[in-house]
């Protein structure tokens, strides 16, 4: 045993506890492709293995933010690590990318190896949803640099697509139609508002509230985010897709642009999808303006995709096979803008 390092902080023996632990974890996300076993210096994969004629690496990174303090609040730990992947391989599969392989770094002031092979087994359980490959990580010990009982989490992926297939701005024409597909609720983006709104209203987290059906209000907001991975991937193959938007911080306003040609534009009808009741709570305890809604949370959908309207019942079919809701909620314009016709 490391004594002087103990003294100072880290426990090296809980190190050694936590890679024991999560080693079944990680022997559960294992796919096509992937090579060498968990604790070497590097997480290694056989892309030849896939057989894909040019393919074209895409690759995100990204963390969960500060819904990671409805987590210690709850001392709830085991969905946080499926945000972590939805964050990262949403983001690639906008691209029409399928990820093959996940990369997640903790840090956090003291190792408890029980609480790490919680988070880690969040992180192994998005991974086999997104069908991606957990190929290592970092723990990170550092006393003095986080709170009591407090950790980060961040991750990265790398998808791959043919180039022929791969999806990017250039292919959205106006007329399009918008089919957005159902969030679980907040998934990981806006917590510093969803906090400021719990503190200011002195609402508990361990209570449940009527416009919540009565769910507990820590529970509702740490629904993890959902991974549309398969399902999307499946539309792809099926239908010809022109873009695809993840729905993250900046809502509607910001990310369903940024698959948009110069010139075009977006008409978004509310009505034609569920707003989830967590949406209604923080607008009324917020006092924020209905409209400014759309700017900052996904409002109940999570991913968007753009196709010609006549692709569009095939497209919500497949993902009902998938249990997901999914509607045409709006069309692209021939006018710069974002115009969300209110009811």
């Amino acid at each position: 045993m490391a004594v002087d390092y103990e003294k100072a902080g880290v426990n090296l023996e809980a190190g050694y506890d936590v890679v024991r632990r999560i080693k079944k974890h990680v022997a559960s996300t294992s796919r096509t492709g992937v090579m060498g076993n968990i604790g070497s210096f590097g997480g290694m994969f056989d892309l030849a293995a896939l057989n894909i004629k040019e393919p074209v690496l895409v690759s995100g990174t990204d963390g969960v933010g500060t819904k990671l303090k409805i987590a210690f609040a709850m001392d709830k730990h085991d969905t946080i690590g499926i945000d972590a992947v939805a964050m990262c391989v949403n983001d690639v599969l906008a691209q029409g990318a399928e990820p093959l392989f996940f990369l997640d770094y903790i840090a956090l002031g003291q190792n408890i190896p029980g609480k790490v092979e919680a988070i880690v087994s969040g992180v192994a359980e998005g991974c086999r949803q997104a069908g991606c490959a957990l190929v290592g990580g970092e723990t990170a010990e550092m006393p003095g640099m986080y709170g009591d009982g407090e950790y980060d989490i961040a991750g990265f992926t790398t998808g791959v697509v043919e180039k022929s297939k791969l999806i990017d701005d250039t292919k959205v024409k106006a007329g399009d139609v918008l089919v957005g597909i159902a969030s679980t609720g907040i998934h990981s983006n806006g917590f510093s508002l969803v906090r400021k709104i719990f503190s200011d209203n002195n609402l508990d987290l361990h209570a449940g509230y009527p416009e919540l059906g009565g769910r507990v209000l820590g529970d509702v907001a740490l629904t993890p985010t959902r991974i549309y991975v398969k399902q999307v991937l499946d539309v792809i193959r099926n239908c010809d897709v022109h873009g695809v938007a993840h729905i993250t911080g900046g809502g509607f306003d910001e990310n369903i642009p940024r698959i948009l040609q110069d010139g075009q534009g977006i008409e978004i009808n509310e009505g034609s999808w569920e707003i989830l009741p967590i949406f209604r709570f923080l607008e009324k305890y917020g006092k924020i303006d209905h409209r400014e809604m759309f700017n900052i949370y996904n409002m109940g959908i999570g991913m968007v995709m753009a196709m010609d309207g006549s692709e569009a019942e095939k497209a919500i079919g497949i993902l009902a096979g998938y249990g997901d809701k999914a509607s045409v909620i709006g069309r692209v314009t021939g006018k710069s803008g974002v115009n969300i016709i209110l009811k």
